[in-house]
């Protein structure tokens, strides 16, 4: 009687037993484990196209750069022919009126609130046509335009129209830039951490070590720098992270990132 009442488990232990030694024996040919897929992390740097400091450092980085180059500038046809003949991303670097700032930062041909829906449909136009390679756009400055459903409506409709890809570069957390480009079928993104929002090697070196953190925890970033005043600090310091950074994380420019994740 004893036996019959523990005979569940005695029979529970038997097959205990044999599936351990037939997974142990099936092991032996078992596929092995496939690696871990990397992270994506892309790098976008703004400012091209006015003869900026860190021109040349940061298109000379040996991994895919996404490089924004502002239209109507000095250099912004040679920028943008010199970073699509070295593989990167071309976007147009809208510039957009900010709640507070001087207009003279915006540089030619800007967004700003107070223009018909028509000009700035022409403006947006302009600005695609006077940067070559362009596969795609994001805001310079612009914390009040990205925050104005009118306006970046507008814009988004000349993005999807030229088939480019937005990216916000979230200077307010009022943006409603991702989610019209979500509405209206536009391929987006959106900034995750500026590197160099403080001209100095500590802070920029202190925003690197964020990312490897941000890395770490999700399956992809996109960070912001700039050429100018940060440009050569902000290069050399990326240099520096390249082969920490690889091992974490394949560098990718938006639209490999935008193609891989299929947003």
């Amino acid at each position: 009687m004893y036996l019959l009442k523990r005979f569940p488990l005695v029979l529970a232990a038997l097959i205990s037993c044999f599936t351990f030694s037939w997974t142990a024996a099936a092991g032996d040919t078992a596929p092995p484990a496939q690696p871990k897929p990397k992270h994506l992390v892309a790098f976008v740097i703004d400012d091209f196209g006015n003869n900026m400091a860190g021109t040349e450092e940061m298109l000379n980085l040996p991994v895919p750069l996404t490089v924004a180059v502002m239209p109507f500038m000095p250099s912004t046809k040679q920028d943008a022919e010199l970073a699509h003949k070295k593989g990167h991303d071309v976007f147009v670097h809208m510039p957009m009126e900010p709640v507070k700032g001087k207009r003279s930062w915006l540089g030619p041909g800007a967004i700003t609130t107070d223009l018909s829906d028509e000009e700035i449909r022409q403006r947006v136009e302009k600005a695609i046509d006077d940067v070559p390679h362009a596969i795609g756009m994001n805001n310079h400055m612009g914390s009040k335009v990205t925050a104005d459903e009118r306006i970046m409506r507008i814009i988004m409709s000349v993005v999807k129209k030229r088939g480019l890809i937005y990216l916000d570069s979230k200077t307010t957390d009022k943006s409603v830039a991702g989610k019209i480009a979500e509405e209206m079928g536009v391929p987006h993104a959106e900034n995750r951490i500026f590197l160099d929002d403080v001209y100095s090697v500590p802070h920029i070196t202190k925003q690197m070590e964020k990312i490897c953190k941000l890395i770490g925890n999700h399956p992809l970033c996109i960070a912001i720098g700039h050429v100018g005043p940060p440009g050569k600090k902000t290069a050399s310091v990326l240099r520096q992270y390249i082969p920490r950074i690889q091992k974490e994380a394949e560098f990718v420019t938006i639209s490999q990132l935008i193609h891989q994740v299929g947003h």
